[in-house]
């Protein structure tokens, strides 16, 4: 089997099927990955320009690298960008002062939605670069190196954001709650 090296340069040299392959080894990790940044309907908009994107920009890609997946993460991640400058400012949250109080018909939601809001807001509480880290190794599991050929730093750099992340996320005292054990 090519490897994905391999696959890019015979597309350069006209073997236009074999960029095709490319894709097919990797649309659905790419596409995992701008629906858990975007949701299902806007990342099937941006995975087009992905690909395309991708497909203008092989000459670039350092062929040094038989696996082509960070490569296209890091197209990914430039395409996420373009598409959240495009985006309309978020409309104010509606006034929800008219719900009855004591209607409450899903308790357990409400209970994952705590936790999901808590942990949404400890993430939100890294830098940046951090949370980018941490998501392409956690989420997207690649290794460390890789996460830092997506962001385009180096690999020590990768770790110690990496590093940063998980020490701010311990001791983030949302998460030190979730993760206290009830005794009984």
């Amino acid at each position: 089997m090519s490897s994905d090296a391999e696959l890019i340069g015979r597309s350069l040299s006209g073997d236009t099927d074999a960029f095709v392959e490319v894709i097919s080894r990797h649309e659905t990790a790419i596409g995992n990955y701008l629906a858990r940044r975007v949701g299902r309907q806007a990342a099937e908009d941006v995975l087009g320009d992905v690909w395309v994107a991708a497909y203008e920009s092989r000459a670039t890609y350092d062929r040094s690298y038989p696996e082509a997946r960070p490569w296209l993460y890091g197209v990914a991640l430039n395409r996420l960008r373009r598409h959240w400058r495009s985006e309309p400012a978020e409309e104010p949250a509606p006034d929800l002062t008219g719900v009855a109080s004591k209607w409450d018909p899903w308790p357990a939601v409400d209970a994952r939605v705590d936790t999901q809001a808590l942990l949404r807001g400890a993430l939100a509480r890294l830098k940046p670069e951090e949370r980018e880290v941490l998501g392409l190794v956690a989420w997207e599991d690649l290794t460390v190196a890789e996460a830092g050929r997506v962001l385009d730093i180096p690999a020590g750099t990768a770790r110690r954001l990496l590093h940063q992340a998980r020490k701010a996320l311990r001791e983030a005292p949302e998460v030190a709650a979730l993760l206290q054990v009830p005794t009984t």
